[in-house]
């Protein structure tokens, strides 16, 4: 059974990369992982595939064992596996409570590596994997610190799992988006205080950045990067030193003088 696997798909990216399967392949089956089951039962009418509705927190350790009893159940040929779960929060480390930032690590960071490692021994030759990073994993962010470190492990992790695969005749390509609309601002940003993000340089479109990252999985890239401004910023933080490139985002954003 062939089967394609989406984490995160009831908005955003994951949603668009399930809209747009028909790109890489044809599928047995689809399945869709994410908390909200009503947007994965309607996105499932929406597909031209058998799709298999998995409505499973990712940071719940017992959906690693549930994910684990599935996958020895079926024994399916994973053709490709797209992780785009994740979170962040947009304002100082104390202004949100440390179980709210441990729980953006184990979403963006161990779930991801539980996906990949337990999918490993059932990627058919020829499989890819797509992990959802950023930009922001170039560089450290102020306010932004503990998302930023958490794409930074997600785009290391998947470069050198990139070259681990090869050898399998399997892909990973880490796509690192710039800013890109998607309801990841609903949660990110605190309506009730000062806006930590005063100025966007780019707003790109989930299309946009899944048409790029398409592109590049088909051609086996290890990183996908949309649009000269993405591309750009992420050449800077490589040849800057760290401590410009912070100094230069608080004052861009006007947090030198926040409390």
């Amino acid at each position: 059974m062939k089967v394609a696997i989406i984490t995160g798909a009831s908005s955003g990216m994951g949603y668009e990369f399930a809209k747009r399967l028909n790109a890489f392949s044809n599928f047995d089956e689809v399945w869709l992982i994410a908390r909200r089951e009503d947007r994965l039962n309607q996105l499932a009418k929406e597909l031209d595939f058998k799709v298999r509705v998995l409505a499973w927190d990712l940071t719940d350790p017992k959906t690693c064992d549930t994910y684990k009893n599935l996958l020895e159940t079926t024994k399916p040929e994973i053709s490709l596996l797209i992780n785009c779960s994740g979170f962040g929060k947009f304002c100082k480390t104390d202004e949100v409570s440390v179980d709210v930032n441990l729980n953006m690590i184990d979403l963006n960071c161990k779930a991801i590596v539980y996906m990949c490692q337990a999918s490993i021994p059932y990627l058919e030759k020829g499989a890819r994997i797509i992990n959802i990073a950023s930009v922001a994993a170039m560089q450290p962010v102020p306010y932004i610190n503990v998302y930023a470190a958490t794409k930074a492990f997600v785009l290391s992790f998947s470069r050198s799992l990139n070259r681990e695969l090869k050898s399998n005749g399997v892909s990973v390509t880490a796509v690192c988006p710039f800013w890109t609309k998607t309801e990841f601002f609903d949660r990110a940003v605190k309506k009730d205080q000062n806006a930590v993000v005063k100025k966007y340089v780019a707003m790109y479109t989930t299309e946009q950045i899944v048409t790029r990252a398409i592109r590049d999985a088909k051609k086996r890239k290890d990183v996908s990067k949309f649009g000269f401004i993405a591309r750009f910023q992420m050449i800077l933080a490589k040849i800057l030193p760290h401590s410009f490139v912070m100094s230069y985002w608080l004052r861009q954003q006007k947090l030198t003088k926040r409390k």
